[in-house]
C-alpha cells in the first residue's frame, strides 16, 4: 500500500475534522497518479481524480471501516479512468503470449557473455521515466491495470483481486505477462557493460526449452511467492545457467524501474481550488450523516 493511502486512512480513523482537507488531498493525488499510469492522458486523469473526490464527499462519511478505503477508492477510479480511456495505437494484441514474451536462443547467448547491468547504474532520469510510461502505456490494457495496482500502486496480490474481481491466479499470470512486456520494450535502450569471454559454451543443444519452462515461474519467484519445492529446482537450475541468471537480473532490473517509477503531479493551484468546493460538500454530507440528536 502507498504510503499517502495509509496516511489517509490513519487520518480517517482518528476523527479529527482537522485532517480532512489533507485526506481529500491525499485522495486527489493518488486518483490523479493512478490514473496517468492507466489512461495515460493527462486531460483524463485530471478529470478522473475530480469524479473521484466528488464521489468521496458521499461515501467517506459512512465508511464504517476506513481500512476499507483502498479497495472503494481504486475501484472506483478503475472504473471511471477506463471509461474515458482512448486506444492506443501503439499498443499489441489484446492478449500477451508466453511464448512470444520469452527470450530466444540468441538473446540467452547474449545474456550469457555480458555482465549484468549494476543497481547503481539503474537510477531513473526523466528519460529513463519516460520510457517506462510509454512501455506500461503499450501494453494491453487487462494486463497494465494489474501492473499498475500491484507494481506502481504497491498493493498485495488479495487486495488487486478484490479491486478487480479476478482471481489472485489469474492476477499472478497477468502481472507475469506485463512485467516481461515491459523488459522486452525497455531491452533495445538498455546499454550493458562489456561483453566477457565465456570460458564454454553455456547453452546446450535442450537448454533454451528448460530455460524458458523455468521462466514461466520468474515472478512469483522474485516475489518470493513461489512453492519451496518449485523455488529449489527454479534455482538448481539457475546455479548452472549462466544466461538464466543474467536474465532474473535483468528482469528484477525492469520491476525496480517499474516501481520506482513516478508519474506526473496536478497543479497545486488548480488543485487546491477544486478540494475547497468538495470540502463544502463533505462538510455538508457529514453534517447529513450524523444522528438527529447529535445535531441538535
Amino acid at each position: 500500500m502507498r504510503p499517502e493511502i495509509q496516511e489517509a486512512i490513519n487520518l480517517l480513523r482518528s476523527r479529527d475534522p482537522k485532517g480532512t482537507d489533507r485526506v481529500l488531498e491525499l485522495i486527489q493525488q493518488t486518483v490523479f497518479s493512478f490514473s496517468m499510469k492507466v489512461c495515460g492522458h493527462r486531460e483524463d486523469a485530471e478529470d478522473t481524480s475530480q469524479e473521484v473526490l466528488f464521489k468521496a464527499t458521499e461515501h467517506l462519511p459512512k465508511l464504517v471501516d476506513p481500512g476499507g478505503l483502498t479497495t472503494w477508492l481504486y475501484t472506483v477510479a478503475k472504473n471511471s479512468c477506463l471509461m474515458r480511456r482512448r486506444k492506443s495505437k501503439s499498443a499489441p494484441s489484446e492478449m500477451l503470449s508466453l511464448d512470444e514474451l520469452m527470450p530466444d536462443r540468441e538473446e540467452l547467448e547474449r545474456l550469457g557473455q555480458t555482465n549484468a547491468i549494476s543497481a547503481e547504474g539503474s537510477v531513473l532520469r526523466a528519460e529513463e521515466d519516460d520510457r517506462v510510461r510509454q512501455a506500461v502505456l503499450r501494453i494491453p490494457p487487462q494486463y497494465r491495470l494489474i501492473l499498475v495496482l500491484h507494481d506502481m500502486e504497491e498493493l498485495p496480490t488479495e487486495e488487486v483481486a478484490r479491486i478487480t474481481g479476478l482471481t489472485e491466479n489469474t492476477i499472478r499470470v497477468r502481472l507475469h505477462r506485463a512485467r516481461l512486456f515491459v523488459r522486452k520494450e525497455l531491452g533495445p535502450a538498455r546499454k550493458p557493460s562489456k561483453a566477457r569471454k565465456p570460458a564454454r559454451k553455456t547453452i546446450g543443444k535442450d537448454r533454451p526449452q528448460s530455460c524458458r519452462e523455468m521462466f514461466a515461474a520468474l515472478s512469483d519467484y522474485l516475489d518470493e511467492e513461489l512453492d519451496d519445492s518449485l523455488c529449489s529446482e527454479l534455482e538448481k537450475h539457475m546455479s548452472g545457467c549462466a544466461p538464466c541468471q543474467a536474465f532474473v537480473q535483468d528482469l528484477r532490473l525492469t520491476i525496480r524501474e517499474i516501481k520506482t517509477y513516478r508519474s506526473e503531479s496536478l497543479d497545486r493551484n488548480a488543485a487546491a481550488a477544486i478540494r475547497r468546493v468538495v470540502l463544502q460538500k463533505y462538510e455538508a454530507a457529514l453534517r447529513r450523516s450524523k444522528p438527529a440528536a447529535a445535531r441538535q
